[in-house]
């Protein structure tokens, strides 16, 4: 789905529909001169707010719409024979037999580095290798509730949220947010019955973003503002992990409130999250960030630089992002999203060859998530369709599949 034009999937699902490109613009609110842009290929991208007003005009997914990028990139395959063990590893056959309990050798803290390691794998692009021990992970975290010890079972029960997540964001990845929402509706269940009070607030982020995915923009508004309002209450913004959990429910609401059309909405809780971020450092925490929620001053201003492209402000987008140093923790896919904005907000403002300097760079760090990520082949596109290609767009166009 990557590769394959945006215009020409929009015309598609309009015939499908059996709307006119007016009766689509009545229906979507987006003009018909951009819809006619679209599908005549002399635009190859929309803005989000635009595409989730289209997917909703067509009665779809955002994802129908616009693609995922494939979680095997060596195939493009969404449903081969690794992802068949993750489903059934998430659904495991009803009335199957009950976990065994753990045997003498279990160790729960390997088990616990085994689904860290796999969330970083994840956040690498590292689809394949993720999946390869997702199923292992999920059966081992089963084995652990079934404990006789009180506290190694509701241990084992956070480590089977956590890698039931983990399969979840996998699914969204491979285009399945049915089955995410399984797998993540399961992890509630697991996190209900864990000694983790900050896993139930991570996973209804996960179920917020993967509503995104589907266009359910007011169901991932509200869950994710339910969310941070009960850790409020419950204190649990004490520490540096329960602010990070926090926070990243704070700018997972404000994307969906951009989105939906209230800029202004989103800019408040943005700035609320910017102001919050800044007491990250001085909290104690887990000494181990690699299953917390993503929460920082970083990626409050990737947040806000996003907000900015999506929302046709490219020359606040690039002052923002202008010597923007990120912390350490800041995983690949958030570095490839924000170089991928800087590159979008170059393109929007004329600046061909910023932009193209911007996506070499994100070759050069993150080539995997790169190389079939839907904005990165739009931009490509775009620069492609200027009658002067500036230097660097060739390889560029070669790595991505784009071009003549």
């Amino acid at each position: 789905m990557a590769n394959e034009h945006l215009g020409r999937t929009l015309r598609r699902l309009r015939r499908l529909a059996a709307l006119t490109q007016e009766e689509l613009a009545e229906r979507s609110d987006v003009s018909v001169d951009v819809i006619r842009q679209l599908e005549q290929g002399r635009k190859h991208s929309a803005r989000l707010p635009t595409l989730h007003a289209l997917a909703n005009g067509l009665g779809v997914e955002l994802t129908t719409l616009l693609g995922d990028p494939p979680a095997v990139s060596s195939t493009g395959e969404n449903d081969g024979p690794r992802f068949v063990a993750v489903r059934r590893a998430i659904m495991p056959a009803l009335w199957g037999p009950e976990p065994e309990p753990p045997r003498p050798d279990f160790s729960l803290d390997r088990l616990r580095e085994q689904i860290a390691a796999g969330w970083t794998q994840y956040h690498a692009a590292e689809f394949d290798t993720v999946m390869k021990v997702l199923p292992e992970l999920i059966s081992d975290a089963r084995t652990a509730t079934a404990s006789g010890d009180d506290a190694d079972r509701g241990a084992g029960f956070a480590a089977l949220g956590k890698a039931l997540q983990l399969a979840g964001h996998v699914a969204v990845r491979m285009g399945k947010t049915d089955l995410a929402l399984t797998s993540l509706e399961r992890a509630v269940d697991a996190a209900g019955q864990s000694s983790d009070p900050l896993l139930l607030p991570m996973i209804v982020n996960s179920m917020a973003w993967t509503y995104q995915r589907q266009g359910r923009l007011e169901d991932a508004l509200g869950i994710a503002l339910r969310a941070a309002d009960d850790m409020t209450n419950a204190a649990h913004t004490g520490t540096a992990d329960g602010l990070k959990v926090w926070g990243a429910l704070t700018m997972s609401a404000a994307t969906s409130a951009a989105r939906s059309g209230d800029y202004e909405r989103a800019a408040v809780m943005m700035e609320t999250a910017e102001k919050e971020a800044a007491r990250v450092s001085k909290l104690s925490d887990s000494g181990d960030n690699r299953m917390v929620s993503v929460f920082s001053p970083s990626s409050v201003r990737i947040e806000r630089v996003r907000l900015a492209v999506q929302y046709g402000h490219p020359e606040d987008a690039l002052k923002l992002a202008k010597g923007m140093r990120l912390s350490k923790d800041t995983p690949p896919s958030w570095r490839t999203w924000l170089l991928l904005d800087v590159a979008r907000a170059h393109t929007d403002v004329g600046d061909a060859a910023g932009a193209v300097n911007t996506l070499e760079s994100l070759r050069r760090v993150a080539p995997t998530w790169m190389q079939h990520h839907t904005l990165a082949v739009a931009i490509v596109r775009d620069l492609w369709a200027l009658p002067n290609h500036p230097p660097g767009l060739r390889p560029l166009a070669e790595f991505l599949g784009v071009g003549e």
